[in-house]
């Protein structure tokens, strides 16, 4: 296990160069291994002879897989070419998953320029080979010398090495032109490939499939099944949720679905899937870019049977099992439902926030700025915003952790048809946590916001500013209405004259809750004094 360790940490610290501090280079080693360690974490037997997928929500994912090596004892040449297109070289892990057995990679390469039409030309340049021209009635063949290929290799060093080289790989494939350029045997050039090219031969060095090529050392010969894993990108999962209003006492349905996308350029056969959420700390190439009670989750209206998918802590983090061993093909987008719940309760309110201000026009503004500023927060705007709230909470059906995702909310008309009513995210909820959800703006109710009074006596220090909301119910039925105020001004304040009783939000925000009849206007009003 310390071995272990050491070889974790020794490659999370190579990854990060030496051009960072100390302390800065040791937290983002630390993260690192706990992206490798992932991949360490014994499986269960039955596991073995299945491929273990753990994808990451960001964009990653730890391959494990059993591999198997026919050993002599001492110095190994193994070639391993059924990996995925984005595998992260110095994440490998190689082991014995029984422990019996020693393995040591004591030179590992790595190619991801697998064989294709561009690499062939350019691995022929300076060569003449033949071109077959096929016409009406027939083909012929011309040869022709490959004076540029036009190939532009190294798509990942590009990444890595920043534009700089990007650019200079660019100039040296295609030159000024974007095409190849061919000497044709009366010795004239000319861009473009006369025809389909047919290459005499695949040279030695060229790769099918991106391949890892190990010199490998085992204490002692004979066969071994052994255990691979690496950190790959391509892969990805999101959840979403469908929510279906039942009845006027807002109780919903919902179902929660994980979508799986694998554009990994590899296809998984049986895997055993699970999804990390949670904000792992991953350094990136583009710095711009145990059980819970019972081990599973029974959700409402689904009797006894075992989910499809089934969570539990991990760390500092969330994992969801799929049940299921699932095929994944390479380029396949896959739903699996993790979430069902009937009668969940709800409670649909409104909310008129009416202050706008506009923040590229009040950026860099201090305090005395703000104060000064007569107009500062005097635009406004009508909406009056449509949120539901649900308790996560296993007496209300829920009760597990939820991963961020997009919300789609459904109401059933009379007829009993479904329409849809709303759209928006929700981040990372933990379990007993509340959920408020924005699902759109009232279209019968109506909010304006209106500043009536503004005194400023600078010499005693303060600012009186006074504010009249009117409140418009077109409805068939009386509301309740969430009327938030926020006290940009200045951090010291004071609430005069309000019209209506008020609570203290937060230090900078306060809330009036008002019934408006059907049909009929409210108008709440307040002074605030600010003070320095």
């Amino acid at each position: 296990m310390k071995v272990f360790l050491s070889v974790c940490m020794g490659r999370a610290r190579g990854r990060l160069g030496e051009d960072s501090n100390p302390e800065d280079r040791k937290m983002r080693a630390m993260a690192v291994f706990v992206v490798l360690l992932a991949a360490w974490v014994p499986a269960l037997d039955v596991w073995a002879a299945e491929p273990a997928l753990t994808i990451y929500n960001q964009s990653f994912a730890v391959v494990r897989e059993m591999i198997h090596l026919d050993l002599q004892q001492g110095l190994n040449q193994v070639s391993v070419s059924d990996t995925t297109a984005h595998l992260e070289p110095d994440s490998v892990i190689l082991r014995d998953p029984a422990g019996h057995r020693d393995l040591q990679i004591v030179e590992q390469n790595y190619r991801a320029d697998p064989l294709s039409e561009g690499l062939l030309l350019q691995l022929n340049e300076g060569n003449t080979i033949d071109f077959v021209i096929s016409r009406e009635d027939r083909e012929d063949i011309v040869s022709a010398k490959i004076v540029r290929s036009a190939y532009a290799p190294h798509p990942s060093a590009m990444i890595r090495y920043g534009g700089e080289y990007a650019m200079m790989q660019q100039a040296r494939a295609y030159g000024q032109g974007s095409e190849p350029l061919v000497q044709m045997p009366d010795g004239t050039l000319r861009f473009g490939l006369p025809g389909k090219p047919v290459f005499p031969s695949i040279p030695d060095d060229t790769i099918l499939k991106p391949t890892l090529s190990w010199s490998l050392m085992s204490e002692a010969a004979g066969p071994l099944d052994a255990e691979f894993s690496y950190v790959t990108g391509g892969m990805n999962w999101e959840a979403s949720y469908n929510l279906v209003g039942t009845d006027k006492n807002e109780a919903l349905d919902v179902v929660g679905w994980v979508t799986v996308d694998n554009q990994s350029g590899k296809s998984f056969a049986d895997a055993r899937i699970k999804l990390m959420a949670g904000e792992v700390s991953k350094i990136r190439q583009d710095v711009n870019q145990g059980y819970s009670v019972g081990g599973q989750l029974v959700m409402g209206g689904m009797g006894g049977a075992m989910p499809p998918v089934t969570e539990r802590a991990f760390d500092e983090y969330h994992l969801y099992t799929i049940q299921r061993p699932t095929t994944l093909l390479d380029r396949e987008t896959k739903q699996v439902e993790m979430v069902r719940a009937d009668g969940v309760k709800s409670e649909k309110f409104f909310v008129y926030d009416g202050v706008k201000i506009d923040p590229n026009r009040y950026q860099g503004y201090s305090t005395e700025n703000l104060i000064q500023d007569r107009e500062y927060g005097t635009q406004s705007q009508t909406s009056v915003w449509v949120m539901r709230e649900i308790k996560n909470t296993a007496e209300n059906g829920l009760g597990i952790p939820l991963p961020a995702g997009r919300t789609r909310f459904y109401q059933r008309d009379e007829d009993g048809q479904l329409e849809f009513t709303g759209k928006n995210t929700i981040k990372h909820t933990a379990k007993d946590e509340t959920l408020r959800i924005y699902t759109g703006s009232a279209f019968d109710l109506v909010g304006e916001r209106i500043r009536t009074n503004f005194v400023s006596v600078y010499d005693q220090h303060f600012v009186d500013e006074t504010f009249q909301i009117k409140l418009h119910n077109h409805k068939g039925q009386p509301v309740e209405i969430r009327v938030v105020e926020h006290l940009y001004r200045h951090i010291n304040w004071e609430i005069k004259e309000p019209s209506d009783p008020f609570t203290k939000t937060d230090s900078r925000a306060i809330e009036f809750r008002v019934n408006v009849p059907p049909g009929e206007e409210r108008i709440v009003s307040y002074v605030v004094r600010y003070s320095w």
